[in-house]
């Protein structure tokens, strides 16, 4: 089993530290890791160190760096505009997004999203995405967080904006006749990929995002959830871009 992943605000410049706080708790308490072994540090901006534990303190490890590394940022960048769901689903969408890959998660006030981010509800909403990128992240061992979006959400014409500066934009729609397996991709730049909610996107929010140069695109012939299918579109991606 690979190394675990420890997220840090900044990386060591020594060659030993010590890792307390949260995620010094998490390592020592909950992973309950010992003398000897080994470790990853990130953070979360592409840094990346090899460490392993000398000591094991309450809640805290010292750690002996044994090498360092820079992970480059993808490009063509990965950006997948989420309509906001109800309940966990959009939870569960981030968590499996941010595993394969997604660069950047944009929350959308989508007009039929049963729940709206308004105010301290929002705010609160906004920061389980973070936290549950943040997670997943480590999950996968990546050594660069995605960004999360908004504040706390994004609305239809923030979207449109996007897609218009972006090198490629795609709307997934039960009714487009075009594939994403197939669709023109970019080499360099962003992809903007957009997921409705549960009620889908809306006859005139579908016409203002082709408007700014979307194209719809399927997947295939079934239906997926709002929180399958971004995870889905993005396996696409990262396989014709030769992530995978």
């Amino acid at each position: 089993m690979s190394a675990p992943l420890f997220l840090v605000e900044s990386l060591p410049t020594a060659d030993s530290m010590l890792l307390d706080g949260p995620e010094g708790h998490h390592a020592a308490t909950v992973q309950r890791l010992r003398v000897g072994e080994e470790l990853l540090l990130a953070d979360g901006r592409g840094g990346t160190a090899t460490a392993v534990v000398t000591a094991v303190g309450r809640g805290t490890l010292d750690l002996d760096i044994t090498a360092r590394g820079y992970a480059d940022a993808s490009n063509p960048r990965l950006v997948v505009v989420q309509g906001i769901a109800k309940g966990d689903r959009g939870e569960l969408a981030v968590q499996a997004m941010t595993e394969v890959g997604v660069d950047e998660i944009v929350p959308w006030a989508a007009s039929r999203s049963v729940v709206q981010w308004r105010g301290e509800r929002g705010v609160r909403a906004r920061g389980k995405w973070v936290a549950t990128a943040r997670e997943a992240a480590k999950q996968a061992r990546r050594a660069w967080l995605p960004v999360l979006a908004g504040a706390p959400d994004e609305s239809t014409a923030s979207v449109a904006r996007r897609i218009a500066g972006a090198a490629a934009g795609y709307v997934l729609h039960e009714a487009a006749t075009d594939r994403l397996t197939t669709a023109e991709l970019p080499d360099r730049g962003e992809i903007v990929l957009v997921v409705g909610p549960e009620g889908g996107i809306s006859p005139a929010e579908l016409s203002t995002f082709q408007e700014a140069g979307a194209r719809p695109v399927r997947l295939g012939a079934s239906v997926l959830r709002t929180s399958t299918a971004g995870v889905a579109a993005l396996a696409v991606l990262a396989t014709r871009l030769l992530r995978w």
